[in-house]
């Protein structure tokens, strides 16, 4: 009888542990079904409303993990184990890795700032972070940038974020501001003439907006034109190299002068003699007489 009482009672045990396997195992495997279900879904939203792809991979995998965590601790409660014990566990590893990786957690904050916000995009000719180039590719830590002479140029997302950011090819047109100085004695109508002339030359020059071509100021040794034309976005390095080279061009073959600073060096000869030193007077000596 006492095998049999034993035999019922491992009996009873092996039942009652089976059947909450079974649904730890039920609950481990239908958990992250649905979450995968969800995760999908989601992602669907999101590339549905034109989100970003790397923002929508990089919080499908935040959305996967945590599901799998919840549906982890579902799991190992219905087994019996206490979980309170474990989130406590977990949340203390998790203010330690955040206390270990404050820089990187920085950075990781924003990068996904840079592609929610999207001040920028892959292509983007940018000033940030104490650079600019075109921007490459936008991680989650960093952003790779080219720089105009070919350098790539690795820069931390919080370096970006927390500066101000020059998108140069957000619009599609740009101002081109040069400043031509004349000088005094040359006719300012001619010059005007002149610089619209070249201006209207260009044919990258746009219509729309109206160049604006007057005297800014007048300077110390010069009548200042400010000359600003509109081109389209590509085309302002090659047009404001032409313009400058064909003003000075131009200029040589009007007559017109373009003043720049001079300096008037006078030598004085080193073999001129010395001024004569005043001399000075030479105290006279007292003598003193001892009385006999």
């Amino acid at each position: 009888m006492e095998f049999e009482f034993t035999s019922d009672i491992i009996l009873g045990y092996i039942t009652t542990y089976s059947i909450k396997i079974i649904t730890a195992i039920a609950i481990f495997i239908i958990g992250k079904w649905l979450s995968g279900r969800v995760v999908a879904i989601l992602k669907k939203l999101m590339e549905k409303n034109k989100v970003d792809p790397t923002l929508t991979g990089f919080a499908g995998n935040i959305l996967h993990a945590l599901a799998l965590t919840f549906v982890v601790i579902a799991a190992l409660s219905q087994l019996g184990i206490e979980t309170t014990s474990l989130a406590a566990i977990l949340a203390a590893a998790g203010l330690a890795i955040g206390l270990a990786l404050q820089g990187s957690l920085s950075n990781f904050a924003a990068g996904f700032m840079i592609i929610a916000f999207r001040p920028f995009k892959a292509g983007d000719y940018v000033e940030a972070g104490g650079t600019a180039g075109v921007v490459e590719e936008i991680t989650i830590f960093t952003t790779k940038m080219r720089t105009p002479d070919n350098k790539t140029v690795i820069v931390p997302n919080n370096s970006i974020t927390d500066g101000v950011i020059t998108n140069y090819s957000t619009k599609p047109t740009r101002r081109i501001d040069l400043v031509i100085g004349v000088g005094y004695d040359d006719d300012l109508k001619k010059v005007k003439k002149t610089l619209t002339k070249i201006v209207e030359s260009d044919e990258r020059v746009l219509n729309t907006p109206e160049t604006v071509i007057a005297v800014s100021a007048l300077a110390d040794s010069s009548v200042n034109f400010v000359v600003r034309p509109w081109v389209k976005s590509a085309d302002y390095w090659p047009v404001l190299f032409d313009l400058t080279e064909n003003i000075k061009i131009t200029f040589d073959k009007e007559g017109i002068s373009i003043p720049f600073p001079q300096r008037d060096l006078h030598i004085i000869d080193g073999t001129a003699p010395a001024p004569k030193k005043a001399a000075t007077p030479k105290s006279k000596a007292k003598t003193t007489k001892k009385a006999a």
